[in-house]
């Protein structure tokens, strides 16, 4: 019982910033579709973006490791 809350636990948390990640890679392409010139601006955008999605997982899986792992 125990693993598989880690499992459920462990998805939940990978799976919000998963969709994050997805949805801003899905606007920045059709941003880039209208508006090629503004490439720079939409590249920083979508890198602070991912790094924040990503630090947010990361912080979710030592959360579920701290509680569980320990």
């Amino acid at each position: 019982m125990k693993t598989a809350t880690v499992i459920l636990i462990m998805l939940i948390s990978t799976l919000g910033p998963s969709a994050v990640i997805a949805a801003v890679g899905y606007a920045s392409v059709q941003a880039l579709g209208r508006n090629p010139a503004a490439a720079p601006k939409i590249l920083i955008s979508m890198i602070l973006a991912f790094i924040f999605a990503e630090a947010i997982a990361i912080l979710g899986l030592l959360v579920v490791y701290n509680l569980f792992g320990g």
